[in-house]
């Protein structure tokens, strides 16, 4: 098996490098055939979880939210901060629609959130 093809064969991996773990320390060799099976099965089961089971790159909405929720403040008081209107943060949280460039800079500053984010640069 060159790479895994299903969720089958995935389930089996990941069992098979839980039960292979406790084999492998920091001083085994790498040619013990314990390690260069897990090396290979570790690898595989990266790889077949990066392409299936990727979270993906937040959006700014997702960004915006959890700056929110980390300073525990409202669409309203954001609203106010921002100098907008509350449906305005909102079609901005929902994405549906992006902020101005002096809006977005607003948005970088107040919520501290790294501009090239909020630029989508």
């Amino acid at each position: 098996m060159a790479k895994i093809e299903n969720k089958a064969q995935y389930d089996w991996a990941v069992k098979r490098v839980e039960e292979l773990l406790p084999f492998v320390g920091d001083h085994t060799p790498l040619d013990d055939p314990n390690s260069i099976e897990l090396e290979l099965l570790s690898n595989m089961v990266a790889d077949y979880s990066e392409e299936h089971f990727a979270i993906g790159e937040p959006t700014l909405a997702d960004i915006i939210k959890l700056r929110m929720f980390e300073m525990n403040i409202t669409q309203s008081k954001l609203s106010e901060m921002l100098n907008i209107s509350p449906s305005r943060i909102s079609e901005y949280i929902t994405g549906k629609s992006e902020p101005t460039l002096k809006i977005a800079r607003e948005i970088s500053k107040k919520l501290n959130i790294d501009a090239k984010i909020v630029l989508g640069v």
